[in-house]
């Protein structure tokens, strides 16, 4: 059975519980192998490099953009990466084996960046064009950061470990991301070697054109796919369970087992990310099911996502939706009836970038919940000028999914339990394939919402 297996970062942090409870286990001799292991930069490396993919806050690439000093920036990063280094030297890590990679991988992204740099200030070429090679650039220093570290450990615990550099530093050859990965995988002998792949993948159409921070589970899904895996599992820190263990207690919270690939689209759609929804569809379309495991609890069989399942009994299967939301109302009395309003309504949508994650409608009003960041609150001024009545509201979004929830009761049993905590409910939607309940609520409430619903449905 060939597996490929994605390593997150917070887990790849802990590399001593990766190596005993994922790499190593039970397993002797040929059982070692027939794996190959896609991995995430050590936790906050990216983040470093890029900016904080939570908080915002600017990394070595806004440097870049602004006309600083990265150079020096990349020097200190370097530094921070060397102390990362320090904590693997116990578990196997040759120290001055890795110093020499990462430094030298640091310097060669340093030349790319200064000829960038150079070509940039002659006019001559597109800017964002310029700009987006630089992301990349910087991006996957990360993750050939951790998967050398991570094939010299292996090795040196005495695995026979091969280090598949996707990032393209040392070639000048014109591929595309399939046509690398293809030229990368075509003559290893799994059965023999452990493969260790970078999560990050050079190509001519850019995979942060496309993907941006979720590059890592698309080189993931496409190497499944090359190498028609019999199973794609991915290794995080904890189980997909049927509520935040954090707010309803890790006795409260339980993991799902099975589900489907719709139900992982619902949790991408609320960024509740089992898989990037661009990773999973090919996964989806060539019947590679997805594993999603606890790196900490290695005898569990964790949460399968497969194409087909539908739960034998019926049950909501997850509890989750976001803070983060921005409730905006369009209200026009002039709209009952109109054809086309809406679509009008949608292009400054399409215009400023913005996505919904739930619309509801009545005669002459329009309530779109999207992502409260800058883009969204941009957009509402701008609607606010060309339409009748615009508000906007601070709110949060929860969501009772599940594959197996088309039946009488499930939105009474929903409704009555917040309705038993005092939570009002603002708004509401739902589509005829009734595999997701979404409420929208006051901000302040949402986790007493958690604890409410994952209490009713899924206990």
């Amino acid at each position: 059975m060939l597996t490929v297996e994605k390593i997150g970062g917070t887990s790849m942090s802990q590399f001593q519980d990766v190596l005993q409870n994922i790499i190593k286990g039970d397993r002797k001799g040929d059982e070692l192998y027939n794996r190959i292991f896609v991995v995430s930069a050590y936790n906050n490396v990216t983040n470093w490099l890029l900016e904080h993919k939570k908080t915002g806050e600017p990394g070595i690439y806004n440097k870049f953009l602004n006309g600083e000093d990265y150079s020096s920036a990349l020097d200190a990063f370097c530094q921070r990466l060397l102390l990362i280094n320090d904590g693997f030297a116990d578990y196997g890590l040759d120290l001055k084996e890795a110093r020499d990679f990462i430094r030298f991988r640091v310097d060669q992204a340093k030349t790319v960046l200064y000829s960038l740099g150079k070509v940039l200030a002659s006019g001559y070429v597109d800017p964002k064009a310029i700009h987006l090679a630089a992301r990349e650039i910087l991006a996957s220093i990360g993750e050939a950061h951790s998967g050398w570290n991570s094939v010299n450990i292996l090795n040196n615990n005495g695995i026979n470990a091969r280090f598949v550099d996707l990032c393209g530093f040392n070639d000048n050859e014109s591929l595309t991301i399939d046509e690398r990965i293809h030229k990368e995988f075509s003559d290893i002998d799994f059965s023999s070697v452990l493969c260790i792949a970078t999560g990050y993948t050079k190509g001519t159409e850019g995979i942060m054109r496309a993907f941006d921070r979720g590059y890592s589970e698309v080189t993931f899904s496409k190497i499944a796919v090359e190498v028609k895996a019999d199973e794609a599992v991915i290794h995080k820190e904890y189980h997909l369970s049927s509520a935040d263990p954090k707010i309803v207690g890790v006795e409260n919270s339980i993991p799902v087992g099975h589900t489907n690939y719709i139900i992982a689209d619902q949790l991408a759609d609320i960024g509740m990310e089992a898989i990037h929804p661009k990773a999973a569809k090919p996964l989806e379309l060539a019947g590679i099911n997805i594993r999603i495991k606890n790196t900490f609890e290695p005898n569990h069989p964790g949460t399968l996502i497969s194409r087909d399942y539908i739960s034998p009994e019926p049950r909501v299967e997850i509890v989750s939706g976001s803070r983060k939301v921005l409730a905006i109302e369009v209200h026009d009395p002039m709209m009952v009836g109109e054809v086309g309003f809406d679509g009008h309504l949608m292009q400054y949508f399409v215009k400023h970038e913005v996505s919904y994650i739930l619309k509801s409608t009545n005669a002459n009003s329009i309530t779109m919940v999207v992502w409260d960041h800058e883009k969204s609150r941009e957009l509402v001024k701008v609607l606010q000028e060309q339409f009748y009545q615009v508000r906007a509201e601070p709110m949060a979004i929860i969501c009772a999914m599940g594959s197996n929830i088309a039946l009488p009761g499930f939105l009474y049993r929903a409704t009555k339990a917040l309705y038993e905590k005092g939570i009002n409910v603002e708004s509401f939607a739902q589509s005829l394939m009734q595999v997701n309940m979404q409420f929208v609520i006051q901000r302040e409430r949402y986790e007493d919402a958690v604890i409410a619903l994952n209490e009713a449905l899924c206990r």
